[in-house]
């Protein structure tokens, strides 16, 4: 795949989208295991609840869990695209999030726990990434400073550069988007100004290379 096709040319160095990265049948299979995982791998949050998957990152070192076979193949399937540093990192941590329509995540950036490379791909339903510039208390605000990304079910989104250090990123708790001009890839998903979409459930997966990892390696079973 050449990635470069896919890079958002209007917005800041840089997003890369791609619709269509999975097919149904494997959005069905991941929404089927996603919703079979034991109840204890769900952790919930006020607005949200989320599943992690190889470990839990802090700074002192992610402690390495075993990752299941169904969801390493997403993995690969994104680090084939040598997204994390041109293909010699790996991903090796997944955080699966459930939105129910409505819910959101606040303004955050990723931070330096992680590789500064996310990928998402988005299961379900569609939702707006919405990017704002972290500015120092002296600098003067541009007034591009906001744009946002249209995530389509199947998609894959890829944000790293100064997009990943320099930007936050939320989703709204909104029940409908609307599309304004603010979205920067509505041609390429087929959408017009004024538009509204009702949202839906999502499941998201968040594949990312944590660098620091702890020694201590955990084992389940015999």
């Amino acid at each position: 795949m050449d990635l470069e096709k896919y890079q958002i040319r209007s917005a800041p160095p840089t997003i890369y989208y791609i619709p269509d990265f999975i097919n149904e049948p494997e959005e069905n299979w991941i929404l089927d295991k996603v919703y079979t995982a034991p109840k204890p791998k769900w952790t919930q949050l006020l607005n949200r609840r989320l599943q992690n998957w190889g470990g839990l990152p802090i700074p002192n070192g992610m402690i390495v869990e075993p990752i299941p076979s169904w969801l390493k193949t997403f993995m690969d399937k994104v680090s084939d695209l040598k997204v994390f540093n041109d293909g010699i990192l790996r991903a090796n941590h997944v955080l699966i999030n459930e939105y129910l329509p409505g819910q959101g995540i606040m303004p955050h950036v990723d931070g330096p726990l992680f590789y500064p490379t996310i990928a998402t791909i988005s299961c379900s339903s569609h939702t707006v990434l919405e990017f704002e510039k972290n500015f120092a208390p002296d600098e003067e605000k541009a007034d591009d400073s906001k744009i946002s990304v249209f995530l389509q079910r199947r998609s894959l989104v890829i944000v790293k550069d100064t997009m990943y250090t320099d930007y936050k990123h939320t989703i709204r708790e909104l029940k409908e988007d609307e599309i304004d001009e603010n979205i920067l890839n509505s041609q390429l998903s087929q959408l017009t100004l004024g538009d509204k979409l009702q949202r839906e459930t999502r499941i998201s997966l968040t594949i990312r290379h944590v660098p620091k990892i702890s020694k201590i390696k955990l084992k389940f079973g015999k």
